[in-house]
């Protein structure tokens, strides 16, 4: 019974985090004249058209039973044709950016839900605690990971889109050796001493939630 608690309070957050993220992008690739998404059924609140098996299920799981100090996930990324917006350069921008920004909304409304719990049966409450604190973590986590301005996360989508040409150009060219990068950066840096990861994650998710905690009540 622990165990299927345990799921309930961490599976549904990080269900919601990543459909809701993917969902978005699909949403605005369609709102700036993209529909691939939507004719593939990407734009959908059905969590089982965005879980990837590693991604959504096997990562979270793993990182949570090693003790990891962060926790994410991903889902299948929504498809978009970014030459098919009507203003490729700056339209690209809303579309990455539209998932994190669902992610922060996500932790927003995690953190005013808090407020609902008086209402709550008692015995509920702490099962809901635990779920909105969750939520809270696992939707800044995201958006934070996420932003960081290398392609092809959403962050370094935007920064392409933002940044002049003699700087965009060479940073999109990264994007096949994103993921090898951010993998690098966190575990190579660690084996002389420096530790990256608190500086690229764990203070600006402690700043935003912080904030988030400032701006609905909680502190």
């Amino acid at each position: 019974m622990e165990i299927l608690l345990k799921v309930i309070t961490i599976g549904i957050p990080i269900l919601l985090a990543v459909t809701l993220h993917e969902a978005a992008h699909g949403y605005a690739a369609l709102r700036y004249g993209d529909d691939t998404a939507k004719r593939m059924g990407r734009i959908s609140l059905n969590p089982f058209r965005h879980v990837d098996l590693f991604g959504t299920i096997l990562l979270p799981g793993f990182l949570l039973l090693s003790g990891s100090p962060i926790l994410f996930g991903y889902a299948k990324p929504v498809p978009v044709d970014f030459t098919r917006l009507r203003n490729p350069r700056r339209d690209s921008v809303f579309v990455a950016g539209a998932g994190p920004a669902t992610n922060l909304s996500l932790a927003f409304i995690s953190a005013l839900l808090f407020h609902t719990l008086i209402f709550m049966p008692p015995t509920f409450v702490p099962l809901l605690q635990e779920m909105f604190s969750f939520s809270i973590l696992i939707n800044v986590t995201l958006a934070v990971f996420n932003m960081l301005p290398l392609p092809p996360l959403d962050g370094g989508r935007v920064a392409v889109g933002l940044l002049p040409n003699n700087l965009a150009i060479p940073l999109a060219r990264l994007e096949p050796y994103g993921f090898f990068i951010i993998f690098g950066l966190l575990l190579i840096p660690p084996l002389f001493g420096v530790n990256l990861l608190t500086w690229l994650f764990l203070h600006p998710i402690r700043f935003i939630v912080d904030f988030i905690s400032l701006l609905t009540g909680l502190s």
